[in-house]
């Protein structure tokens, strides 16, 4: 079965907090989401820097794509639609290497 639809994603993580009702017992409150999504951000970190392997960092990263669908779920904002906007506008952004690595900014000179 294809589930590469965000629209089936979406669906998914909200058939999630109906299911544990989160709405209502404070799930979908910013600052706890934050909480988590730094969680899971931690959680990446050490898989690369203690070399796990990819299907552990492939875990982590799913947790923390969940919880940011689930934050635009909770805070209403269309996550897809801000996706393309924000790759629209980093698309016309420059690139600098600094300290021997790309970076894509809107640099303050």
């Amino acid at each position: 079965m294809n589930q590469d639809s965000y629209a089936k994603m979406l669906t998914a993580v909200q058939a999630f907090h109906d299911k544990h009702q989160f709405r209502e017992t404070g799930g979908e409150e910013m600052t706890y989401r934050v909480a988590l999504m730094t969680e899971e951000l931690g959680e990446i970190a050490e898989c690369v820097t203690k070399g796990k392997g990819k299907e552990a960092l492939a875990e982590e990263c799913a947790d923390l794509f969940i919880l940011l669908i689930g934050t635009a779920i909770a805070a209403d904002f269309d996550l897809n639609q801000a996706f393309w906007d924000k790759m629209e506008k980093i698309q016309s952004r420059q690139s600098r290497m600094i300290n021997g690595r790309i970076r894509v900014s809107e640099f303050k000179d």
